[in-house]
C-alpha cells in the first residue's frame, strides 16, 4: 500500500490540522445506487461521487487469535434510505472503506475493499452490522487431494 508523502507527513506528526475523512460505500447488485457516507461533517465529493455525512462509527477487529477479525460499523438512521435498501436485498452487500485527506479529497490513501456487511440490525436509531471478509479458515486445504491421478510422481 503507498501513501503519499503528505499522508506520511500529517499522520506522524504529533498535532495536525489536517482532517483524515473515511469515506464509506456499501453497494448490492439490487440497489439502485450504491449508498455513500462520509465522516465529515459536511458531505464529501471525491472523484465525482457524493459522500453523504451520514453520522456512523466504525469499531476496527480486535486482535483475539481465538475468533477471525471482524469490524462493527454503525450508522445512525437519520435517513431512512438505508432501512429500505437493507430492507430490498436478499445477500449482504459489500462495503468498501477508504480514507482520504480533506486538502485532497480525490486521492485514495488507503482503501480496505472486500468486506461484506452480515447480521444488519436496525431500529429507529441506528443500522448495524458485522464487517467480515471471505473466510479462508473453512476452505479446504490443501486444495487437491494426493491421488495417482492428480501427483502421478508420487506413487
Amino acid at each position: 500500500m503507498t501513501v503519499s508523502d503528505t499522508f506520511k507527513t500529517e499522520v506522524f506528526k504529533q498535532e495536525t490540522s489536517e482532517c483524515f475523512i473515511l469515506l464509506v460505500t456499501i453497494d448490492h447488485a439490487d440497489l439502485a445506487a450504491p449508498i455513500r457516507a462520509s465522516s465529515d461533517g459536511v458531505d464529501t465529493v471525491s472523484r465525482g461521487n457524493t459522500f453523504v455525512s451520514f453520522p456512523f462509527e466504525l469499531t476496527l477487529p480486535s486482535s483475539s487469535d481465538e475468533e477471525p477479525p471482524q469490524a462493527k460499523l454503525v450508522i445512525d438512521n437519520v435517513d431512512r434510505q438505508i432501512v429500505q435498501a437493507i430492507r430490498s436485498i436478499s445477500s449482504p452487500p459489500s462495503v468498501l472503506m477508504e480514507i482520504v485527506l480533506a486538502s485532497d479529497v480525490d486521492t485514495v490513501e488507503i482503501d480496505c475493499p472486500d468486506f461484506e456487511l452480515i447480521n444488519v440490525d436496525y431500529d429507529s436509531l441506528t443500522v448495524q452490522g458485522v464487517l467480515t471478509q471471505e473466510r479462508f479458515l473453512s476452505e479446504p486445504y490443501p486444495h487437491l487431494k494426493m491421488t495417482p491421478a492428480n501427483f502421478p510422481g508420487l506413487f
